[in-house]
């Protein structure tokens, strides 16, 4: 009775069987694992659509097709003059070969194989240039992103991963907050001192326009053959006019004798 119980057992784990049924834009590698004989390892044809069975042994391995991206922030790059910033990029990178990724690199094969010469690509392009250019010029960081997107091209095909680099891209540079800070005051600075050479220039326009004024008062004063006093008497004439003659609003009373007039501003 219990061998034949065993016999039903053994009969019903080999019958058993694993489903596997990748979604749009994935496919499922199979790794077998026989039980007592036999070869297992990788299936060479990946499930790409439909459903397919295999046997309780088998596992496998989802694999997205689609280009993906990977994002990472690098603090303290250094640059030329030795300012640490920090960078944040994106690398968008797509599977050619879901069967070899699996076999040779594993489902971890970004963190594994590409994270750290990524960072360590940026590092050294990042390096070539200064702080205001890197967080400046958008040309610097084109020269940038055109240098590590050829360098990891190169790694790719060097170490025959079997994935594309899509597109790279290093965002701009963030400065630490000192420098932040002291950027702020030296723009704080700058507009200061174009707001007060401004100034300057007003005073001094005004200043040539009250000369040039006073040359011409000057040149008319001679050309009627004024003297100073005179021509100030001239001067008071005109200003008692405007307000006492047919322009002015009100009227007047003078009175001799050298005393000063009364204006009557009622009217």
């Amino acid at each position: 009775m219990l061998r034949q119980t065993g016999v039903v057992v053994l009969l019903m784990s080999l019958t058993a069987c694993s489903r596997f049924a990748p979604d749009a834009g994935h496919e499922v590698v199979l790794t077998k694992k026989p039980w007592f004989f036999g070869h297992g390892g990788v299936v060479e044809t990946p499930v790409k659509t439909g459903a397919t069975f295999g046997a309780i042994t088998t596992s496998g391995t989802d694999v997205n097709m689609q280009p993906q991206k990977y994002e990472s922030d690098l603090r303290d790059t250094m640059t030329s003059d030795g300012v640490p910033i920090s960078f944040h990029t994106v690398a968008t990178m797509q599977v050619t070969d879901s069967v070899r990724l699996v076999r040779e690199f594993g489902v971890d094969w970004y963190r594994n194989n590409l994270e750290a010469p990524f960072a360590k690509t940026v590092r050294q392009a990042v390096r070539k240039h200064g702080m205001n250019e890197t967080a400046i010029s958008a040309e610097a960081i084109d020269k940038i992103d055109a240098e590590i997107h050829d360098a990891m091209e190169q790694f790719i095909a060097s170490n025959q991963l079997p994935v594309k680099l899509i597109t790279l891209t290093v965002g701009r540079a963030n400065p630490p907050d000192s420098v932040k800070n002291q950027r702020i005051e030296t723009a704080a600075q700058q507009q200061r001192i174009q707001t007060e050479g401004q100034r300057k220039l007003a005073e001094d326009g005004r200043k040539d326009a009250e000369m040039s004024r006073a040359a011409a008062d000057n040149a008319y004063r001679m050309a009627m053959q004024l003297s100073p006093e005179q021509f100030l008497q001239l001067e008071a004439i005109k200003m008692q006019l405007a307000v006492c003659g047919p322009e002015g609003k009100g009227t007047c009373t003078f009175i001799q004798n050298g005393a000063a007039p009364v204006y009557n501003l009622g009217k």
